[in-house]
């Protein structure tokens, strides 16, 4: 499975460097010098690091093979993506998104609640979005009292939810 790692906004001077907007929560390991990294469209990579540094709050990054700023803006929009088993291993209670997609949930009674489609990030705590068996979306907090057990092994989350939950 390919991870989205970041993506290419726009040139950044002449000298071919880029922003790119960072989609990890390991940077230093995936914009090291020297990492190869596929794109997508996969026609413009793969794409190696030779120097990227951070500049008022962006990540700017200098690859091999762009030299100019005309190959810098070719590249805008570019998705740089690694394979999901490059991920570094977590703590035994943090999982990685693409971990978690496909789970079923089930209820601590062991009623199918669905199957998580996605994991979402916005302020505060994150959410699971689940695909219920008739077609509808539940987003569920991903909060401990909500979510006391994540199994990867079985394939499954167990959820206890509060009332009335599912009907938003």
């Amino acid at each position: 499975m390919q991870l989205v790692v970041g993506r290419i906004a726009r040139a950044h001077g002449i000298a071919g460097e880029v922003s790119v907007d960072v989609r990890t929560d390991s940077p230093a390991l995936r914009f090291a010098d020297g990492v190869s990294l596929d794109t997508e469209p996969a026609e413009r990579g793969p794409l190696t690091i030779i120097r990227s540094r951070w500049h008022s709050g962006r990540l700017l990054v200098a690859f091999e093979s762009v030299s100019d700023r005309t190959s810098a803006e070719a590249l805008r929009g570019t998705f740089l993506v690694v394979d999901s088993s490059s991920s570094p291993p977590v703590a035994d209670d943090e999982w990685w998104d693409h971990d978690l997609a496909g789970l079923d949930v089930v209820s601590v009674s062991g009623a199918a609640v669905g199957v998580v489609t996605d994991v979402l990030h916005p302020p505060g705590s994150d959410l699971l979005a689940v695909r219920r068996p008739d077609g509808t979306e539940a987003l569920v907090p991903f909060v401990r009292s909500i979510v006391p057990t994540v199994d990867l092994a079985a394939r499954r989350i167990v959820v206890e939810l509060p009332d009335g939950l599912l009907d938003l």
